[in-house]
């Protein structure tokens, strides 16, 4: 069983929901990535999504845009983002550290130095927002493998077929994405949310978590009354950019304890 399915066989014993925060792996500042890290899991994520930053992030908003281009002009690359999770494992070894970027990185290093390497730093999954599942089965068979998840992302407009594909390649957790466009766009629409979660668990028989426009401790609270994980990531890229470096981490640390309070108020399974 992989650190991200055990993760969530206790979670669900307890009637708990994964609070799954994001950020882009050097930004602000390569040397405040890992620390980030331990604000987030001491503010109490259960789940880290490390980004990779990349020049072209297709699906990604202005925030986390913003992101990847001050990281890359500080000088991270998809092997400098593999050494920040071996520094951040030197002192945990127990939360999931899921990478999430695009192809073209690891095309550059070449699959399997990637998944060889990514498995010796501590990675325990990979979502690749332009590997779609028909065209992955290689990379998603090489990452199990490695011990590795594969993780996908499914929309609202994801048909029966792309949710067969998705449950018959990925494994981990699946990754709605709760708003047409790209991320921190958006008002949520609960009632959708919630009406389509039942057809999405059934069908991929995994854990689902939802992105995209969750902006707040309320806003998760009320997504995790229907999902098995609420996954925030604009937002947090916002508190870094607002802070002085010498307080964001503090301040991360703090927003993420106000969503973690906000799920531990919820009693029972999804809905």
């Amino acid at each position: 069983m992989s650190r991200i399915q055990t993760v969530f066989q206790s979670l669900q014993a307890s009637g708990r929901r994964a609070l799954i925060p994001f950020i882009t792996a050097g930004d602000p500042a390569p040397e405040l990535t890992v620390p980030l890290m331990h604000a987030l899991v001491d503010g109490g994520a259960d789940i880290i999504e490390l980004g990779v930053p990349f020049s072209d992030p297709m699906a990604d908003g202005p925030t986390i845009q913003r992101a990847s281009e001050r990281a890359l002009l500080n000088g991270m690359s998809l092997r400098k983002v593999l050494a920040l999770v071996s520094d951040f494992r030197a002192t945990n070894s127990d939360t999931p550290v899921v990478l999430m970027g695009y192809a073209n990185p690891i095309e550059a290093m070449g699959v399997d130095r990637f998944v060889a390497a990514a498995g010796a730093a501590g990675v325990d999954g990979a979502l690749v927002v332009d590997y779609p599942p028909e065209e992955c089965e290689a990379f998603a068979r090489a990452l199990k493998a490695g011990g590795m998840d594969p993780i996908f992302l499914l929309a609202p407009t994801s048909t029966e077929q792309r949710i067969r594909e998705v449950a018959t390649i990925g494994s981990g957790y699946i990754y709605y994405v709760s708003l047409k466009g790209v991320t921190g766009s958006g008002a949520l629409d609960f009632n959708d949310v919630a009406a389509r979660m039942p057809q999405i668990r059934q069908g991929v028989g995994m854990p689902v978590g939802v992105g995209f426009g969750i902006r707040d401790a309320e806003s998760a609270r009320r997504i995790g009354e229907v999902a098995d994980a609420v996954v925030i990531g604009s937002r947090i890229i916002e508190e870094i950019e607002n802070s002085p470096r010498d307080q964001a981490v503090a301040r991360v640390k703090n927003f993420v304890e106000g969503v973690r309070a906000a799920l531990d108020q919820i009693q029972g399974a999804p809905r």
